[in-house]
């Protein structure tokens, strides 16, 4: 019997290739981080390229491996051209992650429909045609994991970002649309529902100390989350720890769905 020293980890992503969207801030940022840190190549997609650099430059700094592609993926024809680079760097990715998201916050009746469109596209749209793009090489492979962030608003309404929340519902049927599909052939696909997180999305909430306090109190960790918060659930999620999860959504909220 092998001894516990020279058991390969179960959250080792050596030789693994992660594509994750968002790469430049907030969860998005810090799952890619997480994923290289446990040794994936990591392809780091977001539209601000100076962010995402230094993001690459993070990972490199640590001994990781990365490229940086900027890509705005507010357009289908954005979408499959990122889809049709992903592979350039260090061949077709084994992960995806689906981070990168907008979130309008208007009430519903001054809603566009240019802001319905644009939040549907980035939301909902690009995660499902990025993973229509990448899902067959993961198949021909055996082995494959796609990771949609959700979130609280898939399950429960917030005002004034209503958009939103549709499309984060889209996110939670879309990942068991993908499980029931591609699970069999080796794919798996989860979402991650974090509950209030400070990150620029959230910013024009976070910034104010009465509203923070509120969204803390309504947790049973008694404070909002950090984007650090989910890297463990990202990396069990992405890792041969998880062969055998797949459609479900991981609430990483501090209790604040059950509270």
């Amino acid at each position: 019997m092998a001894s516990q020293a020279q058991r390969p980890s179960p959250f080792d992503l050596g030789g693994k290739v992660a594509l994750v969207t968002g790469a430049n801030s907030g969860i998005g940022r810090e799952i890619a981080l997480g994923l290289a840190e446990a040794g994936a190549a990591v392809v780091l997609v977001a539209r601000r390229k100076a962010e995402l650099e230094a993001v690459h430059d993070e990972i490199v700094a640590a001994a990781g491996r990365a490229a940086a592609l900027a890509c705005d993926l507010s357009t289908r024809a954005a979408v499959f051209e990122c889809a049709g680079k992903a592979g350039a760097f260090f061949g077709s990715p084994d992960i995806l992650v689906n981070a990168a998201a907008n979130n309008i916050r208007k009430p519903m009746l001054e809603l566009t429909e240019a802001d319905w469109d644009a939040t549907m596209r980035l939301n909902l749209e690009a995660p499902f045609f990025l993973a229509q793009r990448l899902a067959p090489a993961m198949i021909a492979r055996g082995w494959g994991r796609i990771i949609n962030i959700a979130s609280q608003q898939a399950v429960r309404a917030f005002g004034n970002s209503g958009a939103y929340g549709v499309s984060k519902g889209g996110i939670v049927q879309l990942t068991r649309a993908q499980a029931e599909a591609w699970t069999k052939l080796g794919v798996t696909s989860n979402a991650i529902a974090p509950g209030f997180v400070d990150t620029p999305l959230t910013a024009a909430v976070a910034s104010d100390p009465v509203q923070r306090k509120a969204m803390a109190g309504r947790t049973m960790a008694g404070r909002i989350g950090e984007p650090r918060d989910t890297r463990g659930a990202a990396l069990f999620l992405a890792s041969p720890a998880a062969d055998y999860v797949t459609g479900q959504t991981l609430f990483v909220d501090g209790g604040f769905s059950v509270a």
